[in-house]
């Protein structure tokens, strides 16, 4: 009857053991790596930026007489021609002003035609010695004053005349009202400034970004090179416009110091508006085809390994300091970690281009991790070679 308590204590025993062994004992820690083998797509290195958009060509239509707004023919958005007839000025003072010139006028021409026939009898007189020089010399002095009188009234009445043909405003191009600043009774005064009426722009099919560009960026911009942008109003549509010049006039804000940039925007949809803001990437440098490796693969370093890893490190040859364009990377090879020195084109911060060094097969080690045996064996099979795996079953019957 002793044994049963044995046999009890024998299998709590083992029952304990095999608790502890599968499930409380430590697994044996290993170290997995992420890797990826180096793809080929388009790279690009970019300056970001926010400008407004705005017509190509705007002119703003004013008037250089003073006077009260009779009528208006032109209203916001109005397609207009050159020529055509935007508003007109109360004419009644201009006309009377002209009116008041060609009286003027035919008062100094009547007085030119008596000067001169009294200038002809004074001749002939003085030519006989009826008249003294004295008397000769006011005749013509009178003719003289005379005739500059009626060149001083066609001056007068040629102003008279070009005032009235001011009072009506027509537009200088062809373009699209934009703004109108007047309306039918106000008073608009000329006396020290043009006051602007209407604003034009000549084709809104031909729009451009005025960009606002860090002077930190400004130095890797050129001419003609590829924009895209986006506006608020289409979140989904990307626009597409080119580098037309760099204004050489920098503005500063809170010791902010930007370059406006002109970006080429054509838009024959109609979609841009004049005054949206515009979201815009400008490609400095670009790509295409490049083989490219995640950015974090050139900053990678591997810890050093245990004495019972079951991967090695295999340095490079050359461990001469690196050049600016120069990285070191790690390629996973079998059951070892080799140094490659590589030689990089463009950088986004995300993506390398490499131009040296790597092929495409080569898996480029970007991370690495401490696990245990038991979650390395549950992991997928893409990451790690270098780590135990537990013995298969052979089912096979003798």
């Amino acid at each position: 009857m002793k044994k049963k308590p044995i046999i009890i204590t024998l299998a709590v025993i083992i029952l304990a053991f095999l608790v502890w062994f599968f499930f409380l004992k430590p697994s044996p820690v290993v170290t997995t790596f992420t890797s990826e083998k180096p793809t080929t797509g388009h790279i690009a290195e970019t300056v970001t930026a926010t400008g407004t958009i705005q017509p190509v060509d705007t002119v703003a239509v004013g008037t250089q007489v003073s006077g009260t707004v009779q009528a208006i023919y032109a209203d916001y958005n109005s397609v207009v021609k050159k020529g055509q007839l935007l508003c007109v000025l109360d004419q009644s003072l201009f006309i009377a002003s002209v009116d008041q010139a060609k009286g003027n006028l035919a008062a100094a021409q009547s007085n030119l035609t008596y000067q001169t026939s009294n200038l002809s009898r004074q001749k002939q007189l003085f030519e006989v010695g009826a008249i003294s020089k004295a008397d000769y010399d006011n005749a013509v002095y009178a003719y003289n004053s005379a005739k500059a009188s009626v060149n001083s009234q066609q001056a007068s009445l040629a102003t008279a005349e070009k005032n009235l043909s001011l009072s009506k405003i027509y537009s200088p191009i062809d373009g699209t009202v934009l703004s109108r600043n007047v309306s039918e009774g106000q008073t608009v005064a000329a006396s020290f400034s043009t006051p602007t009426l209407f604003t034009i722009a000549k084709d809104l099919k031909k729009m451009q970004v005025q960009a606002s560009v860090d002077e930190a960026d400004v130095g890797n911009i050129k001419d003609k090179e590829r924009v895209t942008f986006t506006v608020d109003a289409f979140l989904g549509e990307t626009f597409e416009g080119s580098v037309q010049e760099i204004r050489l006039s920098p503005t500063t804000s809170s010791n902010v110091v930007t370059y406006t940039t002109i970006i080429n925007a054509p838009n024959d949809s109609l979609q841009l508006k004049p005054g949206m803001t515009a979201s815009i990437i400008i490609y400095t440098k670009e790509a295409e085809t490049a083989l490219l490796i995640p950015a974090k693969a050139a900053t990678y370093t591997p810890a050093t390994p245990a004495k019972d890893a079951l991967y090695t490190l295999k340095y490079a040859a050359d461990t001469s300091a690196l050049k600016d364009n120069e990285r070191f990377v790690w390629v996973r090879k079998n059951a070892e970690l080799e140094q490659r020195r590589i030689t990089i084109g463009l950088d986004d911060n995300t993506q390398l281009q490499v131009l040296s060094g790597l092929s495409a097969d080569d898996q480029v080690v970007t991370a690495e991790a401490q696990t245990s045996l038991k979650q390395a064996s549950a992991q997928a099979d893409g990451s790690s070679p270098f780590m135990p795996h537990p013995p298969r079953r052979n089912n096979k019957k003798k």
